[in-house]
């Protein structure tokens, strides 16, 4: 019996390629506008004005049950403009200066487009080898441009690099694998107590990694030690060198300590070599096969850049290290770099073999299987939307970007040191100003931190641009930033795709206006 042929578009609610060509001008057209939109007179507030339900009393109660078709089109368009895009909190917008960029370019939404059009799944080197080599081979470029050691390259023994989405799940990564060496290498018994250390600086994302990995039960659980830091905002050394001997000496298991390079707060800059330095001088740590992790989520392009290598001492004595091109490299979220040099430990951590998954590839032990790096099992293509960005700009393209943030922050950080209204808080390392309105004389310490929280909301309530908060670390009590220890503060990262000089100075105006209880 003859079958009959049918375009994909003659099935119930099946869109024609030629459907789909239109739709997608469309789309462009519209992503494309709200960009331009976001810097025009007419812009959004950037920090979203509408209440909590404010979407959800306008969106039906049940899913549609009959196709839309073409007609339905244009009432997705109007929902996008007129519900959708009025809900937003602009991340891309020139002013949006609270916490950390989450950059976008046109050139990385090309390859988001391109990645979704694919459609491939490269959870194995054979279910897309296209996908497993670029990112295999884009880790090892970027691992050269920054500088980072050669145990880190796909071509040394047992290094290699893979693109996470986050770095919350780069840390999770890391502590598997830091998990699975120690238990391989030493007989500890069923139940050995694991214990991971970070700084009180470092971001949720160790803690919670540790909750994951079912080391610890919560946040505040012993098993996470929160080592302190010092007057400029780092893991002080010796105090983790302390705790890491008492808890072997307890007959605990060092496990991992993660550094942070560029502290969510302060973008403090933990000195990966002291701390290497202070564990090998501990015997316990060095016969533990524990692992050393590097969070460089957000400062981590800037090795990119010659004059931040002091950003890599030390590099050459961790296990693992990672930086988010979606934060502060022109990439779209969600695109995390992670690098190992024991990938056997990585991979052995959460490499499953069922029947389904084995072919001849695999079995040949010559290729990425990127599946066993990470929880997924599924990936998607987001090695294309950084080849993308890497070609476009190039390195010396994103290197300018980068020194021009820089060179920004600088010009703020100038402005807060000479406005007697205004007191700055940190040591600025990078793109991030930390800064609050002068203390009155005779002020406690709460209503300092109320006032500090008016400017905030006010300065964010006006749309204008939107900032974020920060307490600072209370173990300044014991330097000479003791009046700050503990204190709220408030944060400006300046890194956004669109912004230039002319905003930031519309920004401190607009702080410096608020503050002073000026109209605009």
């Amino acid at each position: 019996m003859a079958h009959e042929s049918h375009d994909v578009g003659d099935l119930a609610g099946h869109m024609t390629g030629d459907q789909f060509r239109a739709r997608g001008e469309r789309m462009l057209e519209l992503i494309a506008s709200y960009w331009q939109t976001l810097d025009s007179k007419g812009s959004p507030p950037v920090m979203c004005d509408k209440g909590p339900g404010w979407l959800l009393e306008r969106l039906p109660a049940a899913a549609p049950d009959a196709p839309g078709g073409t007609a339905e089109w244009d009432a997705i368009f109007s929902d996008i403009e007129q519900l959708v895009i009025p809900a937003l909190t602009h991340w891309q917008s020139p002013n949006f200066y609270a916490f950390f960029p989450c950059n976008g370019s046109y050139p990385a939404i090309l390859g988001e487009l391109l990645s979704a059009g694919l459609g491939v799944n490269g959870m194995l080197w054979a279910t897309s080898p296209a996908a497993t080599e670029l990112e295999t081979r884009l880790l090892d470029w970027m691992a050269r441009a920054m500088g980072l050691p050669d145990t880190f390259l796909s071509t040394s023994p047992n290094g290699g690099g893979c693109i996470q989405a986050t770095a919350s799940e780069s840390t999770l990564a890391a502590l598997l694998a830091a998990r699975h060496r120690v238990r391989t290498t030493r007989d500890l018994g069923p139940h050995p107590e694991f214990v991971v250390y970070t700084s009180t600086q470092a971001h949720s994302s160790v803690a919670k990694a540790a909750m994951i990995a079912g080391i610890a039960l919560g946040p505040e659980d012993p098993h996470i030690r929160m080592v302190p830091v010092k007057a400029d905002g780092a893991m002080d050394e010796p105090a983790l060198a302390r705790l890491v001997a008492e808890d072997a000496a307890a007959g605990r298991v060092p496990l991992m300590v993660c550094a942070t390079i560029g502290t969510t707060g302060i973008t403090a800059i933990d000195r990966v070599d002291r701390i290497a330095a202070a564990l090998e001088a501990i015997p316990a740590w060095c016969e533990s096969g524990a692992w050393i992790h590097v969070d460089a989520a957000h400062a981590g392009a800037l090795m990119l850049c010659e004059e931040f290598a002091h950003l890599r001492a030390g590099l050459d004595r961790v296990d693992s290290l990672c930086f988010n091109p979606h934060k502060w490299m022109l990439t779209t979220f969600d695109c995390d770099l992670f690098w190992t040099r024991d990938r056997r430990s990585l991979i052995s951590s959460m490499s499953i073999n069922p029947a389904y998954l084995k072919n001849e590839a695999s079995e040949s032990g010559a290729v990425f299987d990127y599946r066993d790096w990470h929880v997924p099992l599924g990936r998607r293509f987001r090695a294309l939307k950084l080849w993308f960005v890497l070609r476009h700009y190039g390195l010396s393209g994103i290197r300018a970007y980068l020194r021009e943030h820089l060179r920004l922050a600088a010009l703020v950080e100038g402005w807060v040191r000479d406005d007697a209204a205004f007191e700055s808080c940190a040591d600025r390392t990078m793109n991030l100003v930390v800064f609050r309105p002068r203390p009155h004389e005779g002020a406690d310490a709460a209503a300092q931190d109320a006032r500090t929280k008016q400017l905030m909301d006010a300065v964010n309530r006006s749309g204008r641009l939107y900032v974020s908060p920060v307490v600072l670390p209370r173990e300044w009590d014991k330097t000479k930033r003791a009046h700050l220890a503990g204190r709220l503060a408030i944060r400006m990262a300046i890194g956004a795709t669109l912004t230039r000089e002319h905003h930031v100075r519309a920004a401190w105006e607009e702080i410096r206006r608020a503050a002073s209880n000026r109209q605009p």
